[in-house]
Protein backbone atom coordinates (compact mmCIF):
# COMPACT_ATOMS: atom_id res chain seq x y z
CA UNK A 1 0.00 0.00 0.00
CA UNK A 2 3.31 2.40 1.09
CA UNK A 3 4.61 1.74 -2.45
CA UNK A 4 0.89 2.85 -4.04
CA UNK A 5 1.20 5.98 -2.57
CA UNK A 6 4.55 6.47 -3.17
CA UNK A 7 4.03 6.26 -7.20
CA UNK A 8 0.66 8.41 -6.76
CA UNK A 9 3.11 10.74 -5.01
CA UNK A 10 6.05 10.66 -7.64
CA UNK A 11 3.67 11.07 -10.39
CA UNK A 12 1.91 14.05 -8.80
CA UNK A 13 5.46 15.23 -8.18
CA UNK A 14 6.50 15.22 -11.68
CA UNK A 15 3.64 17.50 -12.52
CA UNK A 16 5.21 20.47 -10.76
CA UNK A 17 8.71 19.99 -12.43
CA UNK A 18 10.19 17.36 -9.58
CA UNK A 19 11.04 14.02 -11.37
CA UNK A 20 12.19 11.64 -8.15
CA UNK A 21 12.94 8.46 -9.81
CA UNK A 22 15.19 10.53 -11.88
CA UNK A 23 16.03 12.15 -9.08
CA UNK A 24 17.00 8.88 -7.20
CA UNK A 25 18.70 7.35 -10.16
CA UNK A 26 21.00 10.66 -10.34
CA UNK A 27 21.26 12.28 -7.14
CA UNK A 28 21.89 15.82 -7.11
CA UNK A 29 22.23 17.34 -3.37
CA UNK A 30 21.63 20.62 -4.70
CA UNK A 31 18.14 19.76 -6.60
CA UNK A 32 16.93 17.71 -3.92
CA UNK A 33 17.98 20.35 -0.95
CA UNK A 34 15.98 22.92 -2.77
CA UNK A 35 12.90 20.65 -2.70
CA UNK A 36 13.37 19.62 0.54
CA UNK A 37 13.59 22.77 1.86
CA UNK A 38 10.20 23.66 -0.26
CA UNK A 39 8.50 20.57 1.45
CA UNK A 40 9.63 21.46 4.58
CA UNK A 41 7.68 24.97 4.72
CA UNK A 42 4.43 23.58 3.25
CA UNK A 43 4.62 20.40 5.72
CA UNK A 44 4.83 22.89 8.75
CA UNK A 45 2.23 24.84 6.89
CA UNK A 46 -0.13 22.13 7.29
CA UNK A 47 0.79 21.42 11.14
CA UNK A 48 0.26 24.98 11.77
CA UNK A 49 -3.55 24.56 9.85
CA UNK A 50 -3.91 21.02 11.57
CA UNK A 51 -3.23 22.91 15.27
CA UNK A 52 -5.94 24.98 14.35
CA UNK A 53 -8.32 22.33 14.49
CA UNK A 54 -7.93 22.59 18.29
CA UNK A 55 -8.02 25.58 20.89
CA UNK A 56 -4.65 25.89 21.38
CA UNK A 57 -4.35 29.83 21.86
CA UNK A 58 -3.84 29.25 25.82
CA UNK A 59 -5.86 32.80 26.36
CA UNK A 60 -8.87 32.12 24.44
CA UNK A 61 -12.65 31.04 26.52
CA UNK A 62 -12.39 27.66 25.55
CA UNK A 63 -9.22 27.54 27.01
CA UNK A 64 -10.25 28.70 29.51
CA UNK A 65 -13.10 26.45 30.14
CA UNK A 66 -10.51 23.71 29.90
CA UNK A 67 -10.73 23.16 26.23
CA UNK A 68 -7.59 24.04 25.19
CA UNK A 69 -6.97 20.53 23.59
CA UNK A 70 -10.26 19.53 22.40
CA UNK A 71 -10.03 19.12 18.96
CA UNK A 72 -12.71 20.92 17.39
CA UNK A 73 -13.03 20.31 13.92
CA UNK A 74 -12.28 16.63 13.40
CA UNK A 75 -13.17 16.61 9.60
CA UNK A 76 -10.62 19.30 8.53
CA UNK A 77 -8.02 17.72 11.28
CA UNK A 78 -8.01 14.45 9.45
CA UNK A 79 -7.82 16.27 5.88
CA UNK A 80 -4.58 17.74 7.11
CA UNK A 81 -3.03 15.19 8.21
CA UNK A 82 -3.52 13.81 4.77
CA UNK A 83 -1.54 16.80 3.64
CA UNK A 84 0.85 16.18 5.74
CA UNK A 85 1.17 12.28 4.14
CA UNK A 86 1.23 14.24 1.10
CA UNK A 87 4.21 16.15 2.33
CA UNK A 88 5.66 13.36 3.99
CA UNK A 89 5.62 10.87 1.37
CA UNK A 90 7.70 14.03 -1.10
CA UNK A 91 10.27 15.00 1.67
CA UNK A 92 11.45 10.88 1.64
CA UNK A 93 11.61 11.10 -1.76
CA UNK A 94 13.35 14.25 -1.77
CA UNK A 95 15.93 11.88 0.07
CA UNK A 96 16.04 9.11 -2.09
CA UNK A 97 13.88 7.08 -0.28
CA UNK A 98 11.72 4.48 -1.58
CA UNK A 99 8.71 2.79 0.10
CA UNK A 100 10.70 -0.10 1.03
CA UNK A 101 13.28 2.15 2.04
CA UNK A 102 11.31 3.75 4.72
CA UNK A 103 9.88 0.95 6.16
CA UNK A 104 13.55 -0.96 6.32
CA UNK A 105 14.53 2.59 8.52
CA UNK A 106 10.77 2.49 10.22
CA UNK A 107 11.86 -0.78 11.67
CA UNK A 108 15.17 0.12 12.70
CA UNK A 109 14.13 2.88 14.55
CA UNK A 110 11.32 1.02 16.11
CA UNK A 111 13.70 -1.25 17.79
CA UNK A 112 15.97 1.88 19.00
CA UNK A 113 12.55 4.04 20.09
CA UNK A 114 11.56 0.74 21.67
CA UNK A 115 15.08 0.33 23.65
CA UNK A 116 15.11 4.00 24.92
CA UNK A 117 11.42 2.82 26.43
CA UNK A 118 12.87 0.07 27.67
CA UNK A 119 15.88 1.58 29.29
CA UNK A 120 14.71 5.14 30.80
CA UNK A 121 15.31 7.62 27.86
CA UNK A 122 16.53 10.86 28.98
CA UNK A 123 17.54 14.08 27.21
CA UNK A 124 20.08 14.75 29.40
CA UNK A 125 22.47 12.24 27.92
CA UNK A 126 21.23 12.40 24.92
CA UNK A 127 24.26 11.77 21.78
CA UNK A 128 22.16 10.21 18.90
CA UNK A 129 24.60 7.31 18.91
CA UNK A 130 22.35 4.75 19.04
CA UNK A 131 20.48 6.08 15.42
CA UNK A 132 24.19 5.89 13.75
CA UNK A 133 23.54 2.54 12.89
CA UNK A 134 20.14 2.80 11.53
CA UNK A 135 20.88 2.31 7.92
CA UNK A 136 19.67 1.40 4.41
CA UNK A 137 21.19 -2.04 3.79
CA UNK A 138 21.02 -2.05 0.15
Amino acid sequence: MLTELFELQADLNRRIGLDTAALRERFDPLVAGRWLNDYIAAASNELEELRDCTYWKHWCAEARQGRRFEIRDLQNARVEIIDLLFFWISLAQCVGLSADDVRQLYLKKLDVNRRRQDTDYSMKGKDESDNKNITLDS
